[in-house]
């Protein structure tokens, strides 16, 4: 079900949305909270932190290719957005969903990405470890 958004919330899912379409994401850091969290499909533990998350999603844009949004679900609250998406990375066409919670400014606060096939997710992980030379997260 969709709802109306929060006014801070809605603001940076526009600038969010320009972002992605104009595959420009110079004003990411912005949008993120300093301790932003990125919950990878690949990955067990998350990414941590503002930097960490910026780097991965300016990295994905660019292995991503024909990347598009198709819908849109609200939380009740306005916190939490869904966004359901295609892409292909290299021959494989895959589908996916963006979980984005907010905090009441509008600042990102998490992201977690689920993405399906499977065939897919490894073409993908494959490619951020070889542009990022990307280990999985510590668990200290």
């Amino acid at each position: 079900m969709n709802r109306t958004l929060p006014p801070p919330i809605a603001a940076s899912l526009r600038r969010w949305h320009q972002m992605v379409e104009a595959s420009d994401l110079g004003a990411l850091p912005a949008l993120l909270h300093a301790e932003a969290v990125f919950r990878s499909p690949a990955a067990f533990r998350p990414y941590e932190g503002a930097t960490m998350v910026t780097r991965i999603l300016r990295t994905v844009a660019g292995v991503f290719s024909d990347f598009a949004y198709q819908r849109q679900f609200t939380s009740a609250d306005g916190m939490d957005v869904a966004l359901e998406f295609s892409a292909r990375v290299g021959d494989r066409q895959l589908k996916g969903v963006d979980l984005i919670r907010f905090d009441a400014d509008g600042r990102i606060v998490e992201i977690e990405v689920m993405i399906r096939p499977a065939s897919g997710l490894r073409a993908l992980a494959e490619q951020m470890e070889r542009r990022l030379a990307l280990a999985p997260p510590r668990s200290d």
